[in-house]
């Protein structure tokens, strides 16, 4: 992990849902709804809902120019990707004149907790413990952390 800020800012990120999840989607039945009701994307597919989530709705055009000098792809992976996420569901597609104008259909959240739902359970055994332990072992926690952990496990427990 050392040496990949993007993968421990994710997994930060990541955390935050998770313990989010756990405390909305308590019971099994909720999580297995998540993931059954979540399309699955690919890492370069996330990409480019992460362009519309910022902004939408947006033709290819415009998410082409968002992603010149990011990512060196080719005008027509992009357009590929489009269409991929259109079979799965992930944006939708609004005629315009000419051209389409592209806006998601999953929720950045919803990815979110998918996401955050597969590193625990994937990495930790389902486990939120295992991965505090693991972070405050990378990377020293602020007393703002500290205090945000302890304020979402004291309402664990309220809610309880």
């Amino acid at each position: 992990m050392q040496g990949q800020p993007n993968v421990c800012r994710a997994m930060q990120i990541c955390l935050r849902v998770t313990i989010t999840c756990v405390i909305l989607a308590s019971d099994y039945t909720c999580k297995r709804k998540l993931r059954m009701s979540t399309p699955l994307i690919s890492d370069a597919e996330s990409v480019v809902m992460a362009i519309l989530w910022q902004r939408h709705p947006a033709t290819a055009e415009d998410i082409i120019g968002a992603l010149e000098g990011e990512q060196d792809w080719q005008d027509a992976t992009i357009k590929t990707l489009l269409n991929r996420l259109l079979n799965k569901g992930a944006i939708r597609a609004d005629k315009d004149g000419r051209r389409y104008l592209y806006a998601p259909v999953l929720q950045r959240e919803e990815w979110l907790a998918q996401q955050s739902e597969s590193l625990l359970d994937r990495w930790f055994g389902g486990r939120v413990a295992p991965l505090v332990a693991h972070f405050s072992k990378q990377r020293k926690l602020s007393e703002r952390d500290i205090a945000e952990l302890k304020a979402l496990i004291e309402g664990m427990r309220d809610d309880q």
